[in-house]
């Protein structure tokens, strides 16, 4: 099979990224870390929207998946179709589904488990060097994975309104007290 792979300008072709994908899946399904950090260079870099900050290396992506996988010890990912890939061939893609059980501890930032279970879309996009993974960026709705999980209230939930008039009153606050800066030193 002949390989190009995307960074910087290089270019990668269907065959590579129909034959990719599933392996990817695989490795996430099987919560075995070594075997995800396979399919990434050394130096990945890698952002997931349920993470706080952009991950750099093995050493982060294995703290992620450590506290993923303690948080979701079922998760599961399923395709949602093909994959894709850019039409200037330097990124794939891929749209998916993940299901999974919130039966161990959230941390960061620390919440307890709810036992309820998510079921939310997302999608994932590559970059490539070598045969791996050197960019990784991870997207989903996270409102609607704390709301499934039990860590927000429901969308116009006596809940959610109470929250946001506790928010206006915090943001209230500050102004008077000639302070900025959204909700930052009121949930410290």
């Amino acid at each position: 099979m002949a390989q190009t792979q995307a960074i910087a300008g290089e270019t990668i072709d269907r065959e590579f990224v129909e034959d990719f994908m599933p392996r990817w899946l695989e490795a996430w399904n099987s919560h075995d870390v070594d075997r995800v950090l396979a399919l990434m260079t050394e130096d990945i870099v890698y952002d997931d929207a349920s993470w706080p900050v952009t991950m750099r290396g093995h050493a982060e992506v294995r703290t992620f998946l450590d506290h993923f996988w303690r948080a979701f010890p079922d998760v599961i990912f399923e395709p949602v179709g093909r994959p894709l890939v850019s039409t200037d061939e330097t990124t794939a893609s891929i749209y998916w589904l993940c299901r999974g059980t919130f039966g161990g501890p959230m941390d960061p930032p620390g919440f307890a488990p709810t036992g309820r279970r998510m079921e939310l879309e997302g999608a994932d996009f590559h970059n490539y060097r070598d045969g791996r993974v050197v960019r990784l960026r991870i997207v989903f709705d996270t409102g609607r994975a704390t709301r499934q999980l039990g860590l927000l209230p429901e969308s116009g939930s006596r809940s959610e309104r109470l929250g946001a008039k506790l928010i206006n009153l915090g943001n209230r606050l500050r102004r008077l007290l000639g302070r900025t800066g959204g909700t930052a030193g009121l949930s410290e």
